[in-house]
């Protein structure tokens, strides 16, 4: 099971949402929708997307004012928005742009070019190079070195905690299920059983020290490493 690009797609118009997430599924993306901003947020809050089709005109906040809003938080920065309007005026695109958006596309718009941008988008926003030094929150790893340190402090991981940490490292945030860790991690070994993963999780923890509350567990849907756990923080 390979992981699918995650598309939130928010938009009021049940057809239209439904039209956009049935193309995205046929060409090889994961869609979730969302009707207005209040469910949008939660969907991030619960799995970062990869990328948002946002609506400009939505019930409440607008798509403006949501990707204003995401641009201003460190979690959501530098997540791809490509805003979806029936404004077509120049002066318009130059607002959706301003505010963060990465793109723009006019209603009524062919889903293949949809896709196109999407895809274009998601070029853009990935790596050159694969990262030789990771971090996140107080957590380092250097890929080449095969070194973990926590503020600065080296600790000693297993090779399969490695392998686990490297992967959350290079999609923080992102909330990975117990099959897709398998499959990710621990490749065609299909022996394994998905309580392995729960057990070197623990394992992980207990090497992070303190920090490892940053390796949090999501109820229902997997684990996930964030950059915003506190000490203070019970997984």
């Amino acid at each position: 099971m390979n992981d699918m690009p995650r598309v939130l797609v928010v938009e009021d118009e049940p057809s239209i949402a439904e039209l956009i997430a049935v193309n995205l599924r046929h060409s090889g993306f994961e869609p979730v929708i969302a009707f207005e901003g209040v469910a949008a947020q939660r969907e991030i809050d619960a799995h970062l997307p990869d990328v948002v089709l946002l609506d400009w005109m939505l019930p409440g906040q607008s798509g403006e004012s949501l990707t204003r809003k995401w641009r201003a938080a460190e979690r959501t920065r530098n997540m791809p928005i490509v805003l979806l309007t029936a404004k077509g005026d120049e002066q318009d695109k130059v607002q959706g742009l301003n505010a963060g958006a990465d793109d723009y596309v006019t209603k009524p718009f062919s889903t293949q070019e949809l896709i196109a941008r999407v895809r274009a988008v998601l070029r853009r926003h990935a790596p050159s190079a694969p990262a030789e030094l990771l971090r996140v929150g107080h957590i380092s790893l250097d890929v080449s070195s095969h070194r973990v340190s926590v503020d600065g402090e080296s600790v000693k991981v297993g090779p399969t905690e490695f392998k686990l940490l490297a992967h959350f490292m290079k999609h923080a945030e992102r909330v990975h299920s117990r099959v897709q860790l398998l499959d990710q991690v621990w490749g065609d070994d299909t022996a394994i059983e998905e309580r392995t993963v729960d057990v070197h999780v623990k394992r992980l923890r207990e090497a992070l020290g303190e920090w490892g509350v940053a390796v949090e567990t999501v109820r229902g849907a997997g684990y996930r490493l964030t950059a915003q756990a506190t000490l203070s923080k019970k997984t």
